[in-house]
């Protein structure tokens, strides 16, 4: 069973999460962030993770801390879940196109974590999200699961069109790279023996 909590608690947000990666794409998100709720609606809906976010964070402030935090306690609890990795077909990538966005996106569950970013929004904002977080999220979530992460946006005039295909290309690479190979279910997938 690839299930996984992890709670996290610092100055600046409380955050729970629990997660299936086996799941069929079950959400139930709170982090007081409405476009962040809805972007990580899509996280789970096209992975397939059952995926519950709950998150308390000094939206005072902004929305800075509460997503950067969010993107780490959910790439711990990905990292928690998959375990030593074996099985995995641990390669994934997504060209996916949303109206007028087209993004791509390729990862490597590598367990190196490192991100090659090519996506500039067209506005600062999403009603009264910074676009800036998109990136966070992703920097967050790919340095603490361990993922090796390329996201291009090819095309794109809304940036709440843009963003979305960001988080559903990212989602549909992770759902291929969790797979189980069926012809190496019993095996790390690389030469090194771990990952």
């Amino acid at each position: 069973m690839r299930k996984a909590q992890i709670t996290r608690e610092t100055a600046e947000t409380r955050i729970s999460v629990d997660l299936d990666i086996d799941g069929q794409g079950n959400y139930d998100i709170e982090t007081g962030v409405g476009f962040f709720d809805h972007m990580l609606d899509q996280l789970a809906r096209h992975s397939l993770i059952d995926m519950a976010v709950r998150c308390a964070g000094d939206l005072h402030i902004d929305a800075h801390h509460t997503v950067e935090d969010v993107g780490i306690a959910i790439g711990q609890a990905l990292a928690l879940a998959l375990g030593d990795k074996r099985g995995i077909r641990r390669y994934g990538a997504c060209l996916l196109p949303m109206d007028d966005a087209l993004v791509r996106a390729a990862l490597d569950l590598s367990g190196r974590p490192y991100i090659v970013w090519k996506a500039d929004f067209p506005t600062g904002k999403i009603g009264t999200f910074d676009t800036e977080l998109v990136r966070e999220f992703f920097q967050a979530l790919s340095t603490h699961a361990g993922i090796t992460l390329h996201v291009e946006a090819l095309h794109g005039i809304n940036s709440h069109h843009m963003a979305e295909a960001t988080f559903k290309a990212v989602a549909r690479a992770l759902r291929d790279a969790f797979e189980t190979d069926p012809r190496k279910s019993d095996t790390v997938p690389s030469t090194k023996g771990a990952l």
